[in-house]
């Protein structure tokens, strides 16, 4: 087990680099930081020279790999983090210098078990992306085919775990703190974190992504999964057919091609909520990177490390949602977060209305560049402390990836209004999952189900197990001994934690940056 004084060097020197960077500046003016935190925040920046806008993207890319991927996450969550951080934060770029390609053919080499002469005919030493986990090289396997491999960098595994300890380590501290910290619950932000990371290390599940993806949109016209080279795919190498075509950023490249940009726009915001609400299964990293047009229009999308899932009953109650808010019905939309139980049942399901009118009724009908969907999710963050609302990591992957479909939408067609695009797909997918028809055959299934079961064994089950609402059990998290329980002293943050190191102010940075 890694000792506290580690820890405690590893914030020392990440604190730092967000002080140079003026991102513990938000820690000391928010007047919900906890006064220890701001005290070590002050240290931190002791003999800095800080900017006069805050970088929080610089920071964490000067900081590391796994800081850029945990700074991907915090973008999703303006409520921990602070609006202008997490704005800020979506800019984050995951592009590091490449590793030297003798490095590379060594790991294929190793992963395989053989020359990489044997899989491929050729293999560019140029990478075509250079990401934290891993690289990317266009090659010619020995069948002739061109493809892309992807190969993760050597190392990065051991490094990304000793990183995401001290984490847990932080989290841990800052959530016993009570209060703000533990409504914003930072050690089930950094277990969702950990487990998407580890998702992204083996690289046989991001190919298994790849291939779930495309079965789900088979019957989406104009949006493509490139195929996987299952032959060629292990936990440290992927490979995949090769793409050519345009990135969906380069407006002008678009343009030039004879692309239509508006009819590119509506088809990307309905791939991601075919994706995400038909499928319950969709693409969780779409930023301008890793989606290109081809020559006849259709959008092709890479890099599946990141996905998201969502269950069918939390289908329905985000259906609903956004349903209710397009149509103005708040009442609807207060109800399903009490049916969910995203809202303690003591606070007031009209209140709750009023508060959502609040957000929404502004928005309604408007295109983005008005105002956006990423404005109404910031809105929604406002209420959430007045109304007890725990944070839902289930969730927090869609509303990342609904800010970054926004922003590329926008991008092809600056007159989109993600309202009437997302509205009667979501009417129609309501009316055939919630409608009577669905209903009565659920009904005749579940019952159906039911009889073929021994009554009493249904009965001990229900027993044992009673309803939940819409949250998913939360992971267990890891036990992890706080400083003050060794000594055996009282929750105070002594003293000697603020003589010990400024690294502590990162605590801060990462979780408590703008607290609200």
């Amino acid at each position: 087990m890694t000792r506290p004084a580690t820890h405690i060097l590893r914030l020392l020197k990440w604190g730092r680099s967000l002080a140079r960077h003026g991102a513990l500046r938000g820690i000391e003016q928010d007047p919900n930081t906890p006064g220890p935190v701001v005290r070590l925040a002050r240290i931190a920046r002791l003999g800095t020279t800080q900017p006069r806008v805050p970088d929080y993207a610089a920071a964490f890319q000067e900081i590391g790999p796994a800081a850029i991927k945990l700074g991907q996450s915090l973008a999703t969550r303006p409520d921990l983090v602070g609006e202008e951080a997490a704005h800020n934060l979506l800019s984050l770029q995951d592009d590091l210098p490449p590793v030297p390609f003798a490095a590379i053919e060594a790991e294929i080499a190793r992963s395989f078990g053989s020359p990489a002469s044997a899989l491929f005919e050729s293999i560019d030493p140029v990478p075509v992306g250079s990401a934290s986990i891993a690289q990317v090289h266009r090659a010619v396997t020995t069948e002739g085919r061109t493809v892309a491999i992807k190969v993760q960098r050597p190392g990065i595994r051991e490094k990304l775990a000793r990183d995401i300890a001290t984490y847990e380590w932080a989290a841990a501290h800052l959530e016993a703190m009570g209060g703000e910290a533990s409504r914003l619950r930072p050690r089930l932000t950094i277990a969702n974190f950990k487990r998407w990371t580890n998702r992204e290390l083996d690289l046989r599940r991001e190919a298994a992504s790849a291939s779930e993806l495309a079965d789900a949109m088979k019957g989406f016209e104009g949006y493509c999964i490139p195929s996987v080279d299952w032959d060629r795919t292990n936990g440290r190498v992927m490979t995949i057919e090769w793409i050519d075509g345009i990135k969906i950023s380069d407006r002008e490249a678009l343009i030039a091609a004879g692309h239509d940009l508006p009819a590119l726009a509506r088809r990307l915001v309905l791939a991601f909520l075919t994706q995400a609400i038909s499928a319950g299964f969709f693409h969780a990293d779409m930023h301008q990177g890793n989606l290109f047009v081809r020559g006849d229009g259709t959008i092709v999308a890479i890099d599946f490390g990141i996905m998201g899932r969502i269950d069918r009953r939390a289908r329905q109650w985000l259906a609903e949602i956004l349903y209710g808010l397009t149509t103005g019905n708040y009442r609807r939309v207060a109800e399903i977060h009490f049916e969910a139980q995203y809202v303690p049942s003591y606070h007031s399901v009209d209140e709750f209305a009023t508060a959502l009118r609040a957000v929404g009724e502004p928005m309604r009908g408007k295109p983005v560049s008005e105002l956006s969907v990423g404005q109404m999710l910031d809105g929604l963050f406002a209420i959430t402390r007045d109304f007890d609302m725990a944070t839902q990591p289930h969730l927090l992957l869609l509303q990342k990836t609904m800010v970054m479909v926004e922003g590329l939408a926008t991008s092809l067609d600056p007159t989109i209004n993600m309202w009437d695009v997302s509205a009667p797909f979501v009417r129609a997918w309501i009316r055939d999952e919630l409608g009577p028809e669905a209903a009565l055959a659920d009904r005749v299934k579940t019952d159906v189900e039911t009889l073929l079961r021994v009554p009493e064994l249904v009965r001990r089950i229900e027993d044992r197990f009673p309803a939940r609402g819409g949250a998913p059990e939360p992971p267990p998290l890891p036990n992890i001994p706080l400083m003050w329980e060794r000594r055996g002293e009282r929750p105070r943050w002594p003293g000697y934690l603020l003589a010990a190191g400024a690294g502590g102010a990162a605590v801060g940075a990462a979780f408590l940056a703008g607290l609200v």
